[in-house]
């Protein structure tokens, strides 16, 4: 095991963040806007929103640069630096962290479909690896290839983000298939342990997608189908559309409540996504601090 995960994990489950895009948003981004670029224009609410999560309990942090490789970010203003962004992400966590949370800097997918050839092999090696590289060059603890629907595009930016000899977690969506086990591409979370920890990855799970509840039973598949360690960062709940906005149901009070059953399960890394605030990690590492 990596050091940094070892010395991580030394005292037990870790607490890791919450949402990024929701809270950016309550700072004031538009709908529609790329987050990301506040790394440039609006670095005091980027580190703001990342100061909240170590402040609530989080002692690892993503970074603001889910979208920040070549083929998933265009700008309408013309070519934008993808070094200097990814290096302005993570500065703004280290700075947020203080020493007190290691970052763990993110890599979201390319937003383009593989299969039907929208884009090469290729073109998502030398995407994630300039991304991989720039986020290593900035001063991360580790890296998070989040968010992933594809097993194939996953192990792809898998592969750039080991060259960079950082940690590196892997998670996947679930949430489709009659059970909401699978994902997008059909993968079951047997499928995935055994891939990804064949392929290298130092922590495997899964993000987004399903809440908390749905978590549980995928959480407890992928423990049982490897050695490694489990990272499990679920939404608030299912989305629910109102007056035109998304909003989420689940309550920090019931996502904590249901922390036990996620460690129980084999979750070593737990957090939140879509909906969850610093609230919600403030719980959820009180619910971990109680002996089990």
């Amino acid at each position: 095991m990596h050091p940094t995960l070892a010395s991580l994990l030394s005292s037990g489950p870790v607490v890791t963040d919450g949402a990024w895009g929701t809270q950016l948003q309550a700072l004031g981004l538009e709908a529609g806007l790329r987050p990301d670029t506040w790394n440039f224009t609006h670095p005091d609410r980027v580190r703001e929103v990342a100061a909240r999560y170590v402040r609530a309990g989080s002692r690892v942090i993503l970074t603001n640069t889910f979208r920040s490789n070549r083929i998933a970010f265009t700008s309408p203003e013309g070519s934008i630096d993808i070094a200097a962004l990814n290096a302005a992400g993570v500065a703004l966590s280290r700075e947020a962290a203080g020493g007190q949370a290691k970052v763990f800097a993110s890599i979201g997918p390319s937003g383009k479909m593989l299969m039907s050839g929208d884009v090469t092999e290729s073109d998502l090696e030398a995407a994630f690896s300039e991304q991989a590289r720039a986020l290593a060059a900035a001063g991360a603890d580790g890296l998070v290839v989040e968010t992933m629907s594809d097993l194939f595009e996953a192990l792809i930016a898998l592969k750039a983000a080991k060259g960079t000899g950082l940690p590196v977690v892997v998670s996947m969506v679930f949430d489709s298939g009659k059970e909401k086990d699978r994902t997008m591409m059909g993968a079951t979370p047997e499928k995935v342990a055994e891939t990804l920890t064949g392929a290298g990855a130092d922590v495997i799970g899964a993000n987004c997608g399903l809440g908390i509840e749905g978590y549980i039973p995928v959480c407890e598949r992928l423990k049982k189908a490897t050695a490694l360690p489990i990272w499990i960062k679920p939404n608030a709940g299912l989305p629910q559309i109102e007056d035109g906005r998304v909003s989420y149901r689940t309550t920090a009070e019931e996502f904590a409540s249901m922390v036990p059953a996620l460690r129980s399960a084999g979750a070593d890394f737990i957090g939140g996504c879509c909906g969850t605030t610093p609230d919600f990690i403030t719980k959820v590492a009180a619910a971990l601090s109680k002996p089990q």
